[in-house]
């Protein structure tokens, strides 16, 4: 059977790197995990007795398309109560994740061929996405002069322009965040440009000592995407959700309809319940603060001066080029070595990613200590040697 040239995308890395630890561990040897963005906190217990209950009841029938009202109507005062924001409840569409939300916002905004900017580091699903859809994912290039911000002036030097921009903040793999006023241009200037503009929220709730701003502040003629898996905990349910445009909205019902039926039964009923817990969420975020510090003191110790400094999530990303130009084999080195997984570079940026890697300090506080001692050592082993 002939496989078709649009399934020809580049493999999410992070993924190839779990599968690697996954076949470590299955020869018995103990993997700490700091490649993927997992939250070390479980779902809520009332998240969890809501589920329980649905199974016992069985009510899991089909939902709408547009998701259960009362999660929409849930996702509504949640802007309401975090953003002090009005966002109609009509607007809101919930997804299999953002990862879905991605997939229904690119089919509706954009046509075969159209060029759609994305940041480089960025997360690497926008491009592998945006190839698979026939569309063409141009990368733009940020650095830490700019703090890993995507700027107005970056999307000015496009040639041919581009018909669509997607950004996060914070940002995946740098932890990096706008400030309300440059949110608030790039917004402006895309709309001044007849540049759709879909933004990336699902680190928001995870930030350290400034609130994220959601680029609803400035206008809802654009797409948020959100998810529950961050902030939430809530990574296996695979629910997420976006607020739309009005005029979007029936197109993406109808795109639901025949793609997706709806999302998860199951996973919507606990989802409900997640916007009660917000306390529990913030107590976590105090606690990835301190991994944060504690994995940033003991790399810079062993050598990494030029690592990000995020605001917000629950990465760091390194620049690595006085050590390797092949981060893919350098980061298989230290998962056989030391048995701690973390992600080559080339996921979010395929170029100048080679010299770089990211490090997620989601886990639980042991695992980061624990992780991070490795590192440490390993690193000022390499440079001794």
């Amino acid at each position: 059977m002939v496989i078709s040239q649009r399934s020809d995308v580049a493999a999410f890395v992070v993924m190839d790197v779990m599968q690697a630890a996954a076949d470590l561990e299955s020869q018995g040897h103990k993997v700490l995990h700091m490649e993927i963005g997992q939250p070390g906190t479980p779902a809520p217990d009332n998240v969890l007795n809501v589920a329980k209950e649905a199974l016992d009841t069985d009510k899991l029938g089909y939902t709408v398309a547009l998701g259960i009202p009362e999660l929409r109507q849930a996702i509504s005062q949640h802007y309401a109560d975090r953003y002090e924001l009005e966002v109609d409840p009509q607007c809101v569409v919930v997804t299999p994740g953002s990862s879905g939300g991605f997939i229904l916002s690119f089919l509706t905004c954009f046509e075969k061929g159209d060029r759609v900017a994305v940041p480089a580091p960025g997360y690497p699903c926008y491009r592998n996405i945006l190839k698979s859809l026939d569309l063409d994912a141009v990368d733009v290039e940020i650095s830490p002069d700019n703090d890993y911000l995507l700027m107005p002036c970056d999307l000015e030097k496009l040639d041919p322009p581009v018909k669509g921009v997607i950004v996060s903040s914070p940002g995946n793999p740098t932890g990096s965040m706008y400030s309300e006023e440059q949110l608030k241009e790039l917004v402006e200037y895309c709309q001044a440009n007849d540049i759709a503009f879909i933004s990336d929220e699902i680190y928001h709730g995870i930030s350290f000592g400034k609130p994220a701003v959601s680029a609803l502040q400035f206008s809802q003629d654009l797409i948020v995407v959100n998810s529950f898996s961050k902030y939430f905990t809530m990574t296996g349910w695979r629910i997420g959700w976006l607020v739309v445009p009005k005029e979007m909205v029936r197109p993406m019902e109808r795109l639901i309809q025949n793609l997706l039926i709806s999302t998860t039964t199951l996973s919507q009923l606990g989802a409900v319940e997640a916007f009660k817990c917000y306390d529990e969420f913030d107590g976590y975020v105090g606690q990835y603060k301190a991994k944060r510090d504690l994995l940033y003191k003991r790399l810079t110790e062993a050598g990494l001066n030029k690592i990000s400094s995020p605001d917000g999530a629950f990465y760091l990303y390194a620049d690595i080029s006085h050590l390797t130009d092949d981060s893919v084999a350098f980061c298989q080195r230290i998962l056989n070595e030391i048995h701690v997984a973390v992600t080559p570079g080339v996921d979010f940026d395929p170029v100048r990613g080679k010299q770089t890697m990211r490090f997620s300090y989601a886990a639980d506080m042991d695992t980061i200590d624990e992780a991070s001692k490795r590192l440490k050592t390993w690193f000022m082993a390499l440079k001794i040697t």
